[in-house]
């Protein structure tokens, strides 16, 4: 379980983010999370075989492809967040620890255990069954305007994000 703390470092750190499964159509959960992540300031690298592009990016085959266009580039996939079922997510575990991510982070609903321990005992930090458009809205201030309790309380502001 992640605590608080630990959502806000993997969110302040990880900026550039390889979203498997992508969807292209604007419906979806995995678009919504993905277009507010890149509203948000985040780097959306999407890998979805086949779609050419999503949002205004190149779409890739799998992350390792998406991670060997961005190091031409001179740039790095900071996490692998995954909207896939659970049983699609130990090749995409091996991928992340290959690539060098910090962090594999698997959608609502998505969890799998061994895949997890695999990407921790590489050096990963894993999220499972919560969702990174909720978490950043949640811990950086988006939801509670809106009258949601985020069950986080504190007397200072939360820290915002450059971008």
């Amino acid at each position: 379980m992640s605590t608080i703390h630990e959502l806000r470092r993997i969110l302040g750190t990880c900026r550039t983010l390889a979203v498997v499964g992508l969807s292209p159509q604007w419906h979806r959960p995995s678009f919504f999370a993905a277009k507010y992540m890149k509203e948000h300031g985040y780097r959306i690298v999407p890998v979805n075989p086949s779609a050419p592009g999503i949002l205004g990016e190149r779409s890739y085959p799998s992350v390792t492809a998406a991670a060997e266009d961005l190091a031409r580039q001179g740039r790095k996939i900071d996490m692998v967040d995954c909207f896939r079922k659970s049983a699609d997510i130990p090749p995409l575990a091996d991928e992340a620890i290959a690539i060098g991510a910090k962090c594999l982070w698997l959608q609502i609903g998505v969890v799998n255990e061994e895949a997890a321990a695999k990407a921790r005992a590489a050096g990963l930090d894993v999220v499972m069954d919560r969702c990174v458009k909720i978490e950043h809205a949640r811990l950086f201030g988006g939801l509670n305007w809106a009258g949601v309790n985020t069950k986080v309380i504190s007397a200072r502001r939360p820290q915002q994000l450059f971008y």
